[in-house]
């Protein structure tokens, strides 16, 4: 049997070959603008073509069509780059580290080569460079907040034979309609009007909604979300116990499908 025909191999930089080409700052910035804009810059919230650079401010363009009195931004306005101190050189590097990496690079790791003063800045470099490798960009990424609410008048306000359980609180038997919600930081909510929320139809909505490469899937104590363990980076908060952040662990995402609760049957919104 003849053997599949490979792929072709992608070259990859050597350490050598990444200093010759990424000298300096400005090297990194020349790249990054040939890539970013072939065809010549333009406004990055409107598509304006017609922009000039800023004389003061090398590496600066402004924007008169955006806003009375102009829109200015930079090589970096809305990229993974964007309101960081680090210099672009340093990205370059985190970037080709984790590339040319066979097993991929811990963001301790990359603590360690690159010296810097702290392994949070590691972490959120490392944070964003995943993100934008994201193949299956359709879902939720980054830190995802998953959390479930009841949507519904209070039951005093409610015809009898609607009022259901629960005081009006909301619940299980409370007659209200269960929405289930996710949020992206920073990014995206997704919501959804759901027939209960038992832990097949939790499931199905997280598989559904959000990517299995997220840094970190944050959802309460409900025994709904315990099939997600073994799938995703899963931290829990316990609200029983009086748990409401534990580092980076915390739920607000039922505020978010509260807002969305009209649109709710349709699911996706942006912050």
């Amino acid at each position: 049997m003849a053997r599949a025909k490979q792929p072709p191999q992608i070259h990859q930089l050597t350490l050598p070959q990444f200093e010759a080409m990424f000298p300096d700052e400005d090297a990194c910035k020349t790249y990054l603008k040939a890539r970013r804009w072939p065809d010549g810059v333009h406004c990055p919230r409107c598509g304006n073509p017609k922009v000039y650079d800023l004389k003061t401010r090398k590496w600066h363009w402004q924007c008169a069509q955006c806003a009375p009195t102009g829109y200015r931004f930079s090589i970096i306005a809305g990229t993974i780059f964007e309101n960081t101190n680090k210099p672009l050189r340093d990205w370059f590097r985190v970037i080709h580290l984790m590339l040319t990496s066979k097993k991929g690079m811990s963001a301790r790791q990359i603590w360690r080569y690159m010296g810097f003063g702290s392994l949070e800045t590691a972490w959120y470099m490392c944070h964003r460079v995943r993100v934008a490798l994201m193949e299956d960009i359709g879902r939720l990424g980054g830190i995802v907040e998953v959390d479930e609410t009841f949507v519904g008048g209070l039951a005093k306000n409610r015809h009898w034979d609607k009022r259901g359980g629960g005081g009006g609180t909301g619940g299980i038997g409370s007659g209200k309609t269960p929405i289930v919600g996710a949020v992206s930081r920073k990014g995206n909510v997704v919501a959804r009007v759901v027939a209960n929320v038992n832990s097949a139809t939790l499931t199905a909505f997280v598989r559904e909604a959000v990517s299995h490469k997220v840094s970190l899937l944050c959802t309460d104590q409900s025994s709904g979300y315990n099939r997600l363990d073994g799938e995703y980076p899963h931290g829990v908060i316990d609200h029983a116990r009086g748990q409401y952040v534990i580092g980076a662990i915390h739920t607000r995402p039922s505020k978010a499908s509260g807002r969305s609760s009209n649109a709710a049957s349709s699911a996706h919104s942006t912050k």
